[in-house]
């Protein structure tokens, strides 16, 4: 089949194995390090030949900048001719699925084959430039970076559709938010990365939402992570992307992702959030209050309940983030980063306190229901008093989530300990 080496991935795939070595050169070359560039296909027979071509063509430049060239396709199961065109291609490596798997699991396939010390990966169908390769291996060459995503959003010459232009920006100040580092493509499918990046990067999901998950967990992991601008180029025939089904499965992706390595981000934005409607309810009820108005009608009523809610919700989900945050460090054996803009998202230490808060709510609410009760007892309308009475079960509640938070991070910090102390005790450390 022409001059490409053909390799068959049914072994591989079933096994999780690869005979390819982990790090190594291409034929001929004993002291440049080769950049392995991964495409994977799934029916594009009418636009990889030309990436291929444009891939070969960048192959000088590449040896400028001191890398030599390995070029593999994953054929992910295509029914179109994509393998046979990919097949009589010259200078590369056909590594073919029997069924499709997904655009990650045909990457993840590409990575256990090729031999380069940098890998990189761009899509079939034209979209991305191959000329632009050398500029992205440039900071991971200077050790500046252990991934280097070429970033559409940058370029004015890019072309991306506007449904996209407008998914990607949402995504990216999602991941810019909750993982404090600015991101302006989450889900680029052009990037360079080291190898030794990977065990890091592992484990990657097998469908589309390959890119964002990757550029999640390289921002919680700690990588060097460094967007440069490419232009993008309106692919050559049907897209494969359905923006809502796989727009939702991004938002899942990044957020369970996100969940994994710093629950407080995303727990404590909503806790956050509830507690600020809750307390501008407040203030603009005991306003009415002051003011005179003593009936609060249907929907005051119902503003109170609320307000009642979003209180005891934000509370428990900043506290169920906090705690999330201490079983995670538990897991990773690492501090967490809680960082909002470069500032701590709650104080440092923060959650020490929530004993010592929990009782005094727990107290101040049990005082403020006793009080009414008191009053209701001399003479006053309950009338009078169910307002307040609704206030101290919310504060009660409160200062329970927040003292039952306290136990579970003592038990937690307890484990801990004793953790290290085993292995203090073993002479493992």
């Amino acid at each position: 089949m022409g001059e490409s080496e053909i390799r068959n991935s049914k072994f591989e795939i079933r096994n999780g194995k690869s005979d390819a070595p982990d790090v190594g050169h291409t034929k001929g070359s004993s002291s440049a390090p080769t950049l392995s560039v991964v495409i994977p296909a799934y029916n594009e027979h009418d636009a990889i030949g030309a990436v291929l071509e444009r891939i070969r063509a960048a192959a000088p430049r590449l040896a400028e900048a001191g890398l030599a060239l390995e070029i593999l396709v994953v054929d992910d199961g295509s029914c179109d001719g994509t393998r046979e065109l990919v097949g009589q291609q010259p200078q590369v490596t056909l590594v073919c699925h029997e069924r499709n798997q997904g655009y990650g699991a045909a990457i993840k396939t590409g990575f256990r084959q090729a031999r380069g010390q940098y890998l990189a990966f761009l899509d079939a169908d034209g979209t991305y430039p191959p000329e632009a390769l050398p500029d992205l291996c440039r900071p991971l060459l200077a050790g500046t970076a252990d991934l280097v995503i070429g970033c559409r959003m940058g370029n004015a010459a890019s072309r991306m559709p506007a449904v996209r232009r407008i998914g990607n920006t949402a995504f990216a100040l999602l991941l810019t938010l909750l993982g404090n580092a600015r991101v302006r493509d989450s889900a680029s499918g052009m990037r360079v990365l080291d190898r030794a990046a990977l065990p890091t990067l592992y484990p990657l999901p097998d469908g589309l939402n390959f890119t964002p998950v990757m550029s999640a967990r390289a921002l919680y992991e700690g990588l060097r992570m460094v967007e440069v601008p490419i232009a993008y180029e309106e692919r050559v025939g049907e897209s494969k992307l359905h923006p809502l089904r796989d727009g939702m499965r991004f938002l899942r992706s990044i957020v369970k992702t996100v969940m994994t390595y710093n629950p407080v981000r995303p727990l404590g934005l909503a806790g956050t959030a509830a507690l600020v409607l809750a307390g501008l309810y407040v203030l603009v009820l005991l306003g009415v209050r002051l003011s005179g108005v003593t009936s609060l009608g249907r929907w005051g009523t119902l503003g109170v309940f609320a307000a009642l809610v979003l209180a005891v919700s934000g509370v428990s989900l900043l506290t169920l983030g906090a705690t999330f945050n201490a079983l995670v460090a538990f897991f990773h054996r690492r501090p967490v980063r809680q960082g909002l803009f470069g500032r701590p998202f709650l104080p440092p230490g923060l959650e020490r306190h929530f004993g010592w808060a929990g009782l005094a709510a727990i107290g101040g609410g049990v005082a403020l229901a006793g009080a009414c009760m008191v009053l209701s007892l001399r003479g006053w309308d309950m009338l009078r008093l169910w307002l307040y009475l609704v206030g101290s079960a919310g504060v009660i509640l409160v200062g329970v989530q927040l003292l039952v938070s306290w136990l579970l991070m003592r038990v937690m910090e307890g484990l801990s300990k004793r953790a290290a102390e085993v292995e203090e005790d073993m002479g493992e450390r």
